[in-house]
């Protein structure tokens, strides 16, 4: 099994949280369960893919599921925060596998409407056929007994969403970094560094106590993968905005990283499955699926 650390709940109002490392993509991929009921979600969990010989894999997928089952689990919600660009989501697989619903942001058509662009694919997605769920920002849902609010966190990309789980814990996706590397990046088709400036202002104003679960991390100045911290951590030491950046000095920083980052090795493949909730296109005539992808647009 893949590195996993649980962060334990404090209480009724508050979720036990597993998070599972990724090591080829460096996301964490959750499981939220109500201490109650113990009935649980999974959140931006990760299908393999190997971008060298396009082959995906649902093993991870699997161990999740299997992890979540060994804890006493019921698995009643699969969600995800934004249509992935680094790795390919589990979406469809585990809704399907589990017979529960599936659910994203309600920007994604948005979303999907870019990269029809790129792609050259006028009749490509159909998130609301894919998803059972796009959520609004300030939509509401129950995991168990837990209240679970969905924010609009806009920035990364221009429909992410954050899950407020319980009084003490929010799933922020790419926003918050750890507080020693900062924020994510904000250069993708859609995104800002102004609207996650915004975005994470609004995570701010959550309670200190909140615990923040992040999307990605690699490690840093000798430790190894972490992704739990606090608000009032975020507030205080977030390399980026830690100790009150303006906005404009944020935007300069935020830009002035960007252009030195390459894309995701994966984006320009998964991106065509992630509007598809994870799913392969349609199999052509022979059978197999094929995936476009576009030259000399980036």
């Amino acid at each position: 099994m893949a590195l996993s650390r649980t962060s334990v709940s404090n209480g009724p109002g508050s979720p036990e949280v597993i998070g599972i490392y990724d090591e080829d993509t460096g996301s964490i991929q959750y499981i939220a369960a109500c201490p109650e009921t113990r009935e649980a979600a999974l959140i931006d969990v990760v299908m393999g893919f190997d971008p060298q010989s396009a082959s995906t894999d649902a093993s991870g997928a699997d161990a999740i599921v299997d992890l979540a089952q060994s804890e006493g689990f019921t698995i009643t919600h699969v969600l995800d925060t934004h249509p992935h660009a680094d790795h390919l989501m589990a979406s469809h697989y585990l809704a399907r596998k589990l017979g529960v619903p599936n659910a994203i942001g309600a920007k994604l058509p948005d979303i999907a409407e870019l990269w029809r662009d790129y792609y050259n694919l006028p009749d490509a997605f159909e998130p609301s056929g894919d998803f059972t769920h796009l959520f609004e920002d300030g939509d509401t849902f129950k995991i168990g007994n837990l209240p679970v609010r969905v924010m609009l966190s806009d920035g990364h990309t221009l429909g992410s969403i954050t899950y407020v789980v319980g009084d003490d814990a929010a799933f922020v996706h790419d926003t918050f970094m750890q507080p020693d590397i900062g924020t994510s990046r904000a250069d993708f088709p859609g995104g800002t560094a102004d609207d996650l400036y915004t975005s994470l202002m609004e995570i701010l104003e959550l309670p200190d106590h909140t615990r923040l679960f992040i999307g990605h991390d690699y490690g840093g100045d000798g430790r190894g993968p972490a992704w739990e911290s606090t608000v009032k951590e975020q507030r205080r030491h977030n390399a980026h905005i830690g100790g009150g950046t303006s906005r404009e000095d944020y935007i300069s920083l935020r830009e002035a990283r960007d252009r030195t980052l390459a894309l995701p090795d994966r984006m320009l493949h998964v991106l065509q499955m992630n509007l598809r909730a994870g799913q392969a296109p349609a199999p052509e005539d022979d059978g197999n699926s094929y995936l476009k992808v576009p030259l000399n647009r980036f």
